[in-house]
């Protein structure tokens, strides 16, 4: 039997000697960095340029010519994903990378905002084609046992991706501040390498061939929809994985006005608070994936939810300690970077802690979520399950933006401080750690 052919599951390698499985995760994690390098980049010229000329900021169009691509095309993924071998869907959106990272070099080297922005567009809906072939083939190359420390590996490396892809844009942009047309050199070369590793992926089989097309496609299919109908745990867990990312989409920015406008810290620090979630989330995926024993283990989520409520509630907390500790002075304070690295009053050390602690339970929470979105479909049905999670979730996302301007004016209007928000997103999740207890599933041997 030649590389890269269909492979009985009895003579598949173990997890982390499997050359395909780590194929994948080299794929993903320079795919997710290089969408966040390139997106940090636009959103960093959207700012110096409202600052240069005085104008509106655009990065708010920026974020949402990145985002609803993936509500409009997740489905159309989904449908590919299922229609045609998820390999085949792997390398071609890795060449379509390399393609817009070139046309990224051009869209700088214009200098003006709108190519800038059509790339990312670009680049988004190459991310949205990708997503469902990235999580829909898993189950297929992996035995179901090791589905869970797999999610946990795949998902650690994601956030590390979006952690490192989002600082290093500040480091390039530094280095080349009036030639950012050099900076696709970074993004090509990013691109040629994930799609090397991509060939490392083993071929699977097609899920249905000759799946027809439908209008609905571009949604919820109808197949789908009758399969969420029927199956209320499926649809639980799609519902709750959205509001997870609801919370994490207003978490986001809210860590940012909350270092800088209520604490009165720089922007270095600020960014190194949210790093600080970052890292707990990757730390909360592998350890997800180690205690799951070959199952989806809910009680993780059970675990997860009690313990972002309890963070939030904290974090809220915080915020009444003010800028009153010493902290009016942090703005200016950091000489060099290496200073910014070392918290200077008890709320900078009390926040960095809490946050990373934050982002270890949502780790918890999300791994046997996605495992559940994996496993529990029909092998027809995968790639259109997970193209209807990534819409679902990016819906819960670009909400997520609108009702963070919502809390934004309101704690505006009524002269409240914005950790307020951190306690509203508590009682968010709150009903989910209370209410939502399903039974752990052991997973199979077998591929599905």
């Amino acid at each position: 039997m030649k590389e890269m052919e269909l492979t009985p599951t009895e003579k598949l390698p173990p997890l982390y000697h499997d050359p395909s499985f780590w194929g994948m995760t080299i794929t993903q994690f320079w795919g997710a960095f290089n969408d966040n390098l390139y997106k940090q980049l636009v959103l960093l010229f959207c700012a110096q340029q409202a600052l240069q000329t005085q104008s509106s900021d655009k990065q708010a169009i920026a974020l949402a010519v990145f985002a609803l691509p993936f509500v409009f095309f997740s489905g159309l993924g989904g449908w590919y994903a299922d229609r045609h071998t998820k390999r085949t869907i792997v390398i071609a959106c890795k060449v379509a990378e390399i393609v817009i990272a070139l046309l990224a070099m051009a869209a700088f080297f214009t200098g003006a905002l709108l190519p800038l922005l059509i790339v990312l567009g670009l680049l988004s809906t190459q991310s949205a084609m990708f997503g469902p072939a990235k999580y829909g083939i898993l189950p297929e190359m992996l035995r179901n046992d090791d589905l869970p420390q797999a999610n946990g590996i795949i998902q650690m490396t994601t956030f590390v991706a979006i952690i490192f892809g989002m600082a290093s844009a500040g480091f390039v942009k530094q280095a080349f501040p009036d030639q950012l047309w050099k900076t696709s050199y970074f993004c090509i070369g990013i691109a040629v390498i994930g799609t090397i590793a991509s060939f490392w992926v083993r071929r699977t089989p097609v899920a249905q061939p000759g799946l027809p097309f439908r209008w609905s496609t571009l949604g919820i299919n109808s197949e789908t929809r009758t399969l969420l109908l029927q199956d209320r745990r499926l649809l639980s867990v799609l519902l709750i994985s959205s509001v997870f990312w609801f919370v994490g989409g207003i978490i986001q920015p809210l860590v940012n006005i909350f270092g800088i406008g209520q604490l009165h810290l720089s922007e270095s620090r600020t960014s190194l608070m949210a790093a600080c979630m970052g890292v707990g989330i990757s730390v909360g995926c592998i350890m997800a994936g180690r205690v799951s024993h070959k199952r989806v283990n809910f009680k993780l989520v059970t675990i997860g939810a009690w313990g972002i409520v309890f963070c939030l509630i904290i974090m809220s907390g915080i915020g009444w300690w003010g800028p009153g500790d010493g902290l009016d002075s942090l703005k200016d304070a950091d000489t060099s970077l290496w200073d910014a690295f070392i918290p200077q009053s008890p709320a900078e050390w009390m926040a960095r802690s809490v946050l990373t602690l934050v982002g270890f339970f949502a780790g918890l929470f999300v791994v046997p979520l996605q495992v559940e979105l994996q496993t529990r479909p029909p092998k027809s049905q995968k790639g259109r399950m997970i193209g209807t999670m990534n819409l679902i979730n990016w819906i819960g996302i670009v909400l997520s933006a609108l009702f963070f301007q919502i809390f934004t004016l309101a704690c505006t209007s009524l002269n409240w401080p914005m950790s307020h928000v951190f306690l509203g997103l508590a009682l968010v999740m709150l009903p989910i750690a209370l209410f939502y207890h399903p039974q752990d599933e052991v997973l199979s041997h077998e591929a599905p």
